[in-house]
């Protein structure tokens, strides 16, 4: 089942770092931001995770859970943490199924050879497990800005309902 904006996320289980468990309902009531990128330890790659780091506090303050996700193994995935000081957890999805069910597996040209690969993606979860918003085939500058500024205005949105 394919991931809709404005529709409920589909059921799916996934392991993070610290051992944590991530599903379409463990982040109820909270603001879920899941970040899609092609690999640990790449110069894009590390350039997001450092920015997304780097604006986690505002994304808790605002109310928001940020995971990266990629199809590295967990030991990738806890030494690209540890390398970088990531305070949020990296989702390792190694058998694809939540990089296809949120359709970013593309093939994708590299070094003159067709290869399938992860296209950078960051889905945007409300605390009613509806997705809100979606940014597909992205560029690193200037991107996590957007999603908190999507975030904040999420939760303005909120405090205004409430």
């Amino acid at each position: 089942m394919a991931v809709v904006v404005n529709k409920p996320l589909p059921e799916f289980d996934a392991q993070a770092t610290g051992g944590l468990k991530v599903s379409n309902t463990s982040h109820q009531g909270q603001i879920l931001v899941l970040y899609f990128y092609p690999k640990d330890n790449t110069p894009g790659c590390t350039t997001e995770a450092m920015q997304f780091r780097d604006k986690y506090a505002d994304f808790v303050k605002a109310g928001a859970a940020v995971f990266g996700v990629s199809r590295d193994n967990m030991k990738s995935h806890d030494d690209f943490k540890e390398k970088l000081e990531l305070p949020f957890e990296l989702i390792a999805d190694t058998e694809e199924k939540l990089c296809h069910m949120f359709g970013v597996v593309k093939n994708k040209i590299m070094y003159g050879k067709k290869v399938k690969g992860i296209e950078r993606s960051t889905f945007l979860v409300g605390p009613d497990g509806m997705l809100v918003q979606e940014w597909r085939g992205l560029k690193v500058l200037g991107h996590v800005e957007e999603v908190l500024k999507a975030v904040k205005s999420m939760k303005a949105a909120q405090k205004k309902a409430a």
